[in-house]
This record gives C-alpha cells, sequence and structure tokens, in this order.
C-alpha cells in the first residue's frame, strides 16, 4: 500500500499547498480520501492516473474537501473512462454532489461510466472494494452528521484521518494503533474552533487508546 499527500493545504493555499486530498494505492484497487478543488492539478503533476481511482471518500462538503470532483468527472468524461466511479461520504452528500456539477458545468454530456453516490452510515465498517471503512462523525460545524474523519482498513494496514475538527471522542477510535495518523493541524500556537485536532491530540498523546500522535 501506498500512500501520496496529493494536497494538505488549506482554503486559501498557504504556503502554495494544493487542497486536501490523499491517494492510496493499494495491491487490489486505488482511491482517494477527499478531493479538494486544486486535485486534478496535483495529481496530473504526480503522474497519478485519475482513470485508475476506483472510490473518493469525502470527508465534508466544504470546497477545499470536496469541489474538486467536477474537474475529475469531466476529465474521466473526455478521457474515456468506463469503469465505475464510486463517490462516498456523509449524509446529505447527493443534493451538494449535484449542486456542485452543475455549477461547475452545467448541462454536461452523460457520462461514459458510472457514478455511484453513496452515503455512509456512521459508526459502521463498510467494506467498498478492497477497503474497510470506518465512519466517525467529527467537529466542524453544522450539521454534525455531515462532517467525517475515516478510520480505513487495507492491504494489512490502517489509516486514520481525522478531517478537520475541533476534539471528539471519536478521534480516539479513530486512531487507535493505526499504522498512519493523518491529523489536520491549523496553527500549534493557538487554537482555531472546529479545526484544531493536532494540538490536542499530541498533548493528550491519546492516552485513552494506547496510542501517540506522530
Amino acid at each position: 500500500m501506498e500512500l501520496t499527500f496529493v494536497g494538505c493545504g488549506d482554503a486559501f493555499g498557504s504556503g502554495g499547498r494544493f487542497n486536501t486530498c490523499f491517494h492510496v494505492q493499494s495491491a487490489g484497487s486505488a482511491f482517494l480520501v477527499d478531493c479538494g478543488s486544486s486535485a486534478l492539478i496535483s495529481m496530473k503533476r504526480l503522474a497519478i492516473d485519475p482513470s485508475a481511482i476506483d472510490s473518493i471518500f469525502i470527508t465534508h462538503f466544504h470546497a477545499d474537501h470536496f469541489s474538486g470532483l467536477p474537474f475529475l468527472v469531466l476529465d474521466a468524461q473526455f478521457s474515456k473512462r468506463t469503469r465505475p466511479l464510486s463517490v462516498l461520504g456523509p449524509t446529505g452528500l447527493r443534493d451538494p454532489y449535484r449542486s456542485v456539477m452543475e455549477a461547475a458545468f452545467p448541462g454536461t454530456a452523460a457520462r461514459t461510466f458510472k457514478a455511484s453516490i453513496v452515503e455512509l452510515p456512521a459508526d459502521t465498517i463498510s467494506t467498498h472494494g478492497a477497503a474497510k471503512v470506518l465512519a466517525k462523525p467529527v467537529v466542524h460545524g453544522l450539521p454534525a452528521t455531515a462532517f467525517f474523519g475515516y478510520r480505513i482498513w487495507i492491504d494489512n494496514r490502517v489509516i486514520a484521518y481525522t478531517d478537520d475538527t475541533d476534539w471528539t471522542d471519536n478521534l480516539i477510535e479513530l486512531g487507535r494503533d493505526a499504522d498512519l495518523l493523518i491529523a489536520e493541524s491549523y496553527y500549534f500556537d493557538r487554537l482555531i474552533p472546529f479545526t484544531e485536532p493536532c494540538l490536542n491530540v499530541c498533548r493528550l498523546s491519546l492516552q485513552s487508546a494506547s496510542s501517540s500522535c506522530t
């Protein structure tokens, strides 16, 4: 299994970094976690083939995590993609997906491939392709059901991602004994509501989970 940070920047492009997007290549499939506005640009620079992606796991519907989808889908149409694509995320995913597609490229042609939109149940492990996924609600705004952190089992490894979130005890279950914990952090020297887990995670060392933040 190989994970590539396609983007790890904020909504303002601080430091010239691209919006949030992680690419995971496993023995059986390839998938993304989040697809921020600049995801396709960065993928092309990194020579990652968008047409080989089977699934995209969306954490929430803010543009720096979500609005790269229209570009990826349009690229797939022009490249004559035929393999199915699954877009998975929190409750309510279908409406923002339709809205962002129509806002970005109104009336685009019918798909040359099947795009499945899947609303994931919270607090439940489900299987999607080669990956098992646990979606846990995190704290980043309203409605509370629209923000997920993920724990993903793939190729006998565990990847955890906190998403943008304030402290929540759900981070303990997400991060427990993970091979890789990706924790969002905006500043280390001051707290920002709804976006600052890493400072607290590292301070507490995930003692309740017998784990640590590195």
